[in-house]
């Protein structure tokens, strides 16, 4: 995350009531803070109440603990959302030398948050499994109940596994020659993340687990407040928004394409290794 002046990079813009207005520019900065503290209130939202419900199925041998790399994933995503949430704050109070030094931190904790992302799914995966055919009879029902509903989250966390780390890039790779593209893709990066958290809101209306479907338009749902300004801002839509979508759409199709297909339920164990 590198040096992003909130109110330009964005192109032309193309003359409206709103340009050079106090409240225009104001919300030009805090439009991207407000995104990622949103971010960090809907994953608190999720997993708080979850993890504090599987603490408890753990201590009653409901469920085998936590391995390791759980913990470190969470440390990572949080410290992640930490730094968005710094970032943006630093751009949107005039701090862009602070920002250019501190964004340097997004490249060592990116790719070890992609690395360890990769180590959760077959870890989770082998734990569950081991859990439903070997594990204490009275987790082996639940355990087994559970594998079909695995098989299909490991969809979900492939492609984030893929998305993220692209769209981090694009987002990295324009931090000099495009704040624009930066700005906006460093915050859609993080929100294709956000579903893990969403699905743990069982009080929302959902199609899970038949479908993703509601956790893909709760997904954009989320990221809808950036995109609003952007069309009454700019009257026209942002290429990030063009990439995002772009390449979000296909994925989002082949997942549902293979959800509780009878050759994903095959296959996802034979890439698992059990």
């Amino acid at each position: 995350m590198a040096t992003v002046t909130a109110g330009a990079g964005d192109g032309a813009r193309r003359a409206d009531r709103l340009s050079g207005t106090p409240r225009a520019h104001a919300v030009d900065r805090w439009i991207y803070v407000f995104m990622a503290a949103s971010f960090i209130v809907i994953t608190l939202t999720g997993f708080i109440p979850d993890s504090l419900m599987k603490i408890a199925m753990v201590e009653a041998g409901a469920r085998p603990p936590f391995p390791l790399v759980m913990h470190m994933h969470a440390v990572l995503m949080g410290s992640f959302l930490l730094l968005l949430l710094a970032q943006t704050t630093l751009v949107a109070t005039g701090r862009n030398a602070r920002h250019v030094a501190l964004g340097r931190a997004a490249f060592i904790l990116a790719p070890a948050l992609v690395l360890v992302g990769v180590l959760l799914v077959p870890t989770n995966y082998h734990s569950v499994w081991s859990s439903a055919h070997a594990g204490p009879p009275e987790a082996q029902n639940a355990m087994r109940a559970f594998l079909p509903r695995l098989d299909n989250i490991m969809l979900l966390q492939l492609r984030v596994g893929l998305l993220f780390p692209l769209f981090l890039y694009i987002g990295l790779k324009a931090r000099r020659s495009d704040p624009g593209l930066h700005k906006r893709m460093m915050i859609l990066a993080t929100a294709v993340a956000l579903g893990a958290a969403i699905d743990r809101m069982k009080w929302l209306p959902t199609t899970m687990p038949e479908s993703p479907l509601a956790t893909d338009l709760y997904i954009f749902l989320a990221v809808s407040p950036m995109f609003a300004w952007d069309l009454i801002r700019n009257r026209a839509v942002h290429r990030a928004w063009l990439i995002w979508i772009g390449v979000s759409l296909p994925a989002a199709a082949i997942v549902m394409g293979l959800w509780d297909s009878a050759w994903w339920h095959q296959t996802a164990p034979k890439l698992m290794g059990v």
